[in-house]
């Protein structure tokens, strides 16, 4: 069985000049695609196989991350289907020489897994077993469920 800390990755991102918009800041097609890079990461080690991306439910922008600065990508399974799996992201600004950090983006990714004809497969169950994995999964379903991408964490 895998846990929900089995899938939970963090991954950096350093904001280049290219990876900016006129203001600067990190464009948002860019943190989009590194969140959904992550993500598929996520589900894979859940799934034990290939995913791809089926949908995007939300994607809240609430803040920029400035040029020079890291975006730091908090992806993790939270909840699955029969072929499917939901996966939790945010996105985070880091100062890299402090470690500082504010939650910029918050995102629900919903993956499918293939299998060898890249048709849907099924998805083990996801297994919650220790307090912090309950706290993540708790902070997901409640972030879907007002859709504010809000969380009491």
């Amino acid at each position: 069985m895998v846990t929900l800390l089995d899938t939970y990755i963090e991954n950096r991102e350093r904001v280049q000049p290219d990876d900016t918009n006129n203001y600067d800041t990190a464009h948002g097609g860019n943190v989009a695609k590194w969140m959904d890079e992550v993500g598929a990461m996520s589900a894979m080690r859940l799934a034990g196989h290939p995913c791809v991306t089926a949908s995007i439910d939300r994607l809240d922008f609430a803040r920029p991350i400035p040029r020079g600065d890291t975006c730091v990508i908090e992806s993790y399974v939270y909840a699955t289907g029969r072929t499917s799996v939901r996966v939790r992201l945010r996105a985070f600004r880091e100062t890299p020489e402090t470690g500082e950090r504010e939650l910029t983006t918050e995102a629900t990714f919903v993956f499918v897994a293939l299998d060898e004809e890249r048709r849907p497969t099924p998805v083990p169950e996801l297994t919650v077993e220790s307090e912090r994995e309950a706290d993540l999964r708790r902070a997901a379903l409640a972030a879907e469920s007002d859709g504010s991408g809000e969380s009491t964490e």
